[in-house]
């Protein structure tokens, strides 16, 4: 089944949910995250009890889309908020979704992308996958995976990979947490196919109230977080930095912050 940029694949009790623009490395474009939210909803629906969600082509998700990017700056304010809110409700979907997700990545997972790919229950990684949160170095925030991060690798890091913006392998993913275990490239859907079924062994029941509780135990300040966090990324999409820093990404040039 497509959803235009997500093919959804069913086995049984198994989902595939692949990203579907290796043309655009799976930027996010609001489509994009519109025909996610609608496959994770037919997952939910159906008899699914594992998903796999992975990417088509070299890259899991390369963050936001570069058409998305160009109108970034322009827009109103009631129009940053939809995005920011779209964005935002995917994310917390995807990590808060009643079922089982396996990460299945197969290339870089950056800013938008990176949340995407260690906000579900398990993260594979392929050893030649890139992670980071690189939207500090474009005078953007990564306002809304913030207390995500925080909450998965604690304050120190959290601060060290969202301040210094940089892009770290899949071994030191590992080593932080974000990522459960690294494989070579052509091993990664068998993996994640043998984790799925690991899981599948266990009570139906069980896996789901299980989750529901680590959601629920961490729900009410994320929630919190997450709103401080949609206000942050409005204000910050007004800021003259923020256009000089998406002038010089688009123009392939080195930011001048002096630029006002």
């Amino acid at each position: 089944m497509s959803h235009g940029t997500v093919i959804l694949q069913t086995e049984g009790e198994l989902a595939i949910v692949t990203l579907n623009r290796p043309e655009k490395r799976n930027a996010l474009s609001p489509e994009l995250i519109e025909d996610l939210w609608a496959a994770l909803a037919s997952v939910e629906e159906g008899p699914t009890r594992v998903a796999i969600l992975t990417g088509a082509g070299p890259a899991f998700c390369a963050g936001m889309d570069l058409a998305a990017l160009r109108k970034l700056a322009d827009q109103t304010p009631a129009q940053n908020l939809v995005d920011a809110r779209r964005t935002l409700g995917v994310f917390r979907r995807v990590w808060s979704f009643p079922k089982l997700l396996i990460a299945a990545v197969n290339g870089a997972a950056v800013a938008g992308g990176c949340g995407l790919a260690t906000l579900c229950d398990f993260t594979l990684a392929v050893e030649e996958a890139k992670f980071g949160y690189p939207e500090v170095r474009i005078g953007f925030m990564p306002a809304l995976v913030s207390a995500f991060v925080q909450l998965q690798v604690g304050e120190k890091v959290a601060r060290d990979l969202l301040l210094t913006g940089r892009i770290f392998g899949a071994a030191e993913a590992r080593e932080l947490g974000l990522v459960n275990r690294v494989v070579p490239a052509g091993q990664l859907m068998a993996a994640a196919r043998e984790l799925a079924a690991e899981l599948m062994l266990n009570s139906p029941h069980s896996l789901m109230t299980t989750k529901r509780l680590l959601v629920r135990v961490q729900q009410d300040e994320l929630d919190r977080r997450l709103e401080l966090g949609v206000a942050e990324s409005v204000a910050i999409r007004e800021t003259p930095e923020l256009r000089e820093g998406l002038t010089a990404f688009l123009e392939k040039r080195k930011p001048s912050w002096s630029a006002r």
